[in-house]
């Protein structure tokens, strides 16, 4: 009785072994690159909170510039803030003055800062310093149906990284790509 019960007891023969190892194989190599693709967005989305935080905390700066009317309704711009430095300078930059064509494009100065991975300023100018992570440029230019009254601000956060044809004038006014942030906002003169 022993050996006829041996005899209809079977295993896994080395064609069935093969073919479970390789399903699983494909399985596990399915969920690596899974892992992988997770992974780098995951590193993207925090590299792009970042840069939409450090140009929100620039917006707020140009915002928080005067540029309203006095008691007798005449008009107050700050055109001599420096916001390339921290704490910013109220003297020595050019606050809400319009920016010159293609500051979104290229450092710019008194429209471009430069930080470093903690988001900590390495100061401002043309020539990017050792240390620099991220690239911060603005752009201040008058609305042109209402020059005198209406401001529209942008400012735009890149990694500090060849930018190719994004810096170009193919690209328009400095075109956003993954992994920036870009922010744009109206200032109008109000009475003071």
């Amino acid at each position: 009785m022993a050996k006829s019960s041996f005899r209809n007891e079977r295993g896994f023969s080395l064609i069935e072994t093969l073919v479970a190892t390789t399903i699983m194989a494909v399985g596990l190599a399915s969920l690596a690159q899974l892992f992988l693709i997770s992974t780098k967005s995951n590193q993207s989305a925090r590299l792009t909170t970042t840069a939409s935080v450090l140009a929100q905390q620039k917006m707020e700066q140009l915002r928080g510039l005067v540029w309203g009317f006095d008691l007798l309704g005449l008009p107050l711009s700050d055109t001599t803030s420096d916001l390339t430095v921290v704490p910013e300078q109220p003297q020595g930059g050019p606050g809400l003055t319009p920016s010159p064509d293609g500051s979104l494009q290229n450092n710019v100065d008194g429209y471009c800062d430069f930080l470093d991975g903690r988001g900590q300023s390495l100061g401002g100018g043309s020539i990017v310093p050792p240390g620099t992570v991220y690239v911060r440029r603005w752009s201040v230019e008058p609305l042109p149906i209402n020059p005198n009254n209406t401001l529209i601000l942008q400012v735009m956060v890149s990694r500090w990284r060849a930018r190719g044809i994004a810096d170009t004038e193919q690209a328009g006014s400095g075109r956003r790509l993954p992994d920036e942030a870009r922010v744009i906002s109206v200032k109008t003169r109000k009475a003071s």
